[in-house]
């Protein structure tokens, strides 16, 4: 049996706090994910670099980005160029499908974010190929504040024909693993096999709530508008923290004193 989270956030969102190799230690160390899939918003250079530095870690990493199509947030998994932003889902999923990825819709009908309604995933589903690309949904996402939604999302996913997918949204590292998707086997390759199946079950971890959006992702966000975000230079060291130009590529470090 193995884990998986395929929504993460990393300092390539605008809204991440966490640099590429603070999440792979993390995942590493404290976590007991197989695979995970780092998904930036429009972005798809922080799934790049994480499957570059993920053997060093011991992780199995999917590059993905999370898409904002015009009808509401998808995932794209196993892509390796940019997905146009603005494009309807269907539009969106085919172009995934030209990258021999695959989708699932994010955080469906949650509330303060874009997200897809039943219905337009429904209609999308009707179209050609779409239903070849799109195979889950989030019926949990522990990254949401308002998690008494899930409930209700996870009772209107069953109804639809797509793998169960339980993620977290993580934009800090406390929140990776707090939603996962459980899986036969363990191995990327088994994950995709068991989601073209739809034979996922997602793990529901504590979810955010308002307070734990205070004490755990408003001070990491803070510290990333004035520049420091979550850091590890190798996997044998601690995790800290450092400048975010630092942290963004060797390519572009700057010292830190």
């Amino acid at each position: 049996m193995g884990f998986a989270d395929l929504h993460i956030h990393s300092i390539y969102s605008y809204d991440g706090t966490s640099s590429i190799s603070a999440i792979l230690k993390y995942v590493a160390d404290c976590t007991d994910l197989d695979v995970i899939a780092i998904t930036d918003h429009d972005a798809i250079d922080g799934g790049k670099e994480a499957v570059q530095l993920a053997p060093a870690y011991g992780v199995q990493v999917i590059p993905g980005c999370e898409v904002s199509t015009v009808d509401g947030h998808l995932l794209a998994l196993f892509i390796d160029r940019p997905i146009q932003a603005g494009l309807s889902l269907a539009q969106t999923a085919l172009r995934i499908g030209e990258q021999g990825g695959i989708c699932i819709a994010a955080h469906p009908m949650a509330r303060g974010t874009s997200s897809l309604r039943f219905d337009t995933i429904q209609s999308a589903l009707r179209q050609p190929g779409v239903d070849k690309v799109l195979l889950g949904i989030e019926a949990f996402n522990g990254g949401l504040v308002y998690t008494r939604r899930n409930p209700q999302v996870e009772e209107n996913a069953r109804r639809l024909p797509l793998a169960q997918i339980g993620d977290s949204d993580a934009h800090v590292l406390q929140m990776i693993g707090q939603g996962s998707t459980e899986f036969d086997g363990n191995s990327i390759r088994d994950l995709r096999i068991a989601i073209t199946q739809c034979a996922t079950r997602t793990r529901k971890g504590i979810g955010l709530n308002g307070l734990g959006l205070i004490r755990s992702y408003l001070p990491n966000y803070l510290l990333r508008k004035l520049g420091w975000v979550a850091y590890n230079d190798n996997p044998n060291s601690p995790l800290t923290y450092t400048r975010m130009v630092r942290a963004m590529g060797q390519h572009m470090a700057l010292p830190v004193h």
